[in-house]
């Protein structure tokens, strides 16, 4: 007998309410109380599961330096003709561009640092289900 499963991605930060309603609205989802005080989780649609947990210490991983690792990353999946429009949002929502040059040409993985500096990519997806999304 296989015991039922899922799994939860948790971020520590200095403020998980506003990083929770950062990810909740790039991600079309809501947020809601999660376990003790300090725990907030961000759930929507099929896919989006999010914790974000309060770390009183808290230091933003300071990656790409070679020196630092991420720490955690985030690929949210788009559809390839949305990616654009996808990247417009995280920056108005207060994503940060870790890497944008325009020399590069167009890209199918887009690198940002969210408001607390964990680092996520958008990136284009070949998925059924999110190509036909476009």
């Amino acid at each position: 007998m296989t015991v039922a499963k899922t799994s939860v991605l948790v971020l520590d930060c200095a403020e998980p309410e506003s990083l929770a309603l950062f990810y909740a609205e790039l991600l079309g989802a809501g947020v809601r109380a999660g376990e003790g005080l300090d725990m907030v989780e961000v759930v929507g649609g099929a896919g989006v599961h999010l914790a974000v947990r309060r770390d009183h210490g808290y230091a933003p991983p300071s990656w790409p330096r070679p020196e630092d690792s991420q720490q955690a990353h985030l690929r949210i999946l788009v559809a390839p003709g949305d990616l654009d429009e996808a990247e417009r949002e995280a920056v108005s929502l207060g994503a940060r561009p870790v890497s944008a040059d325009p020399e590069q040409g167009p890209r199918d993985a887009r690198l940002f640092s969210d408001p607390a500096g964990h680092t996520f990519t958008l990136a284009a997806s070949t998925a059924p289900h999110l190509a036909d999304m476009s």
